[in-house]
């Protein structure tokens, strides 16, 4: 694979009719220099110059690809400077929803990390875990779980494999043991999540076509709170993998009945219309996604 700074020896070099001065032009010493011209040459299997130890010129070959050379060179370097404008050029302010505890645990450090390779972007974050009606809340994104009810909107997929999971603190499992089937869950104190007068202790394991009636002494309307508690050893979780990712390779939680697979629950990003979908949007949801990735390779 030909490389730009070979290439740039090469042009640098013709224009100058020597090595050393080609050096100089690029800062590099002349050793390296003349390495380029080598690795250029055994690419492209040609000489491209007739040296001797007095002088330094063209091969009829060597004239033919400077040509070539030249306007490679070019619209590299005008790609270069179009890649480098144009992440400039993303700016503006982006209001987004997200859920609570993926929000503040994972995504909050992934943006961060977005907004300082993009300085020129603003923020509006609103962490809950009522989903957000963006026909009427001052949001233009959402991150969230799930598949849309409403097909109007459009969704850019995130962590599309993402699926839920069993979790218990080392603690509890000492405690009260570790459920060996789904059908032990009864037994065990279970954490639940409820929202909207609703009170999710049905807990839906698609792949082994099983529901499972869960109790327990607590319930949150906040994700976070349920991930807290399932930490400090009060009882069993059945949480989005990506939620507790964190706390399982740092052993606060462990992974229950690991053959089981869990409810898929995908994150995506939401907006309203396609028009939404600006560069600045693409970059952010190609930036989570590579997060997401890189994540998924580390637990991998």
């Amino acid at each position: 694979m030909l490389r730009l700074d070979d290439l740039e020896v090469f042009v640098n070099t013709a224009d100058r009719g020597s090595l050393s001065a080609a050096a100089r032009s690029l800062d590099i010493s002349p050793a390296l220099a003349s390495a380029a011209l080598k690795r250029l040459e055994d690419g492209l299997q040609l000489r491209l110059f007739a040296r001797t130890t007095r002088s330094l010129r063209l091969t009829a070959e060597g004239e033919h690809y400077l040509r070539h050379a030249r306007e490679a060179v070019r619209q590299l370097r005008e790609g270069h400077e179009a890649i480098r404008q144009g992440q400039q050029e993303l700016a503006g302010l982006l209001k987004i929803s997200m859920p609570s505890d993926v929000g503040r645990n994972v995504l909050l450090p992934w943006l961060d990390g977005f907004q300082a390779e993009y300085p020129a972007i603003s923020l509006q974050l609103f962490v809950s875990d009522r989903v957000a009606d963006m026909y009427r809340q001052p949001v233009d994104l959402a991150l969230r779980y799930g598949k849309l009810d409403d097909s109007s909107l459009v969704a850019m997929p995130i962590a599309p494999g993402n699926r839920r999971a069993l979790v218990a603190s080392p603690e509890y499992l000492r405690r009260n043991g570790s459920p060996s089937n789904l059908d032990e869950l009864a037994q065990h104190n279970c954490l639940r999540f409820a929202l909207d007068d609703m009170l999710y202790d049905r807990w839906a394991f698609p792949a082994q076509g099983k529901v499972v009636q869960v109790r327990g002494n607590r319930s949150s309307d906040d994700a976070d709170l349920v991930r807290r508690w399932a930490v400090a050893g009060l009882g069993i979780a059945y949480k989005s993998r990506l939620d507790v990712t964190a706390d399982l390779e740092a052993g606060r939680l462990r992974l229950l009945l690991p053959d089981v697979m869990g409810e898929e629950v995908p994150l995506q990003l939401v907006c309203m219309h396609r028009s939404q979908v600006t560069p600045v949007v693409i970059r952010l949801r190609d930036y989570l996604r590579a997060r997401y990735e890189q994540l998924c390779e580390t637990e991998a």
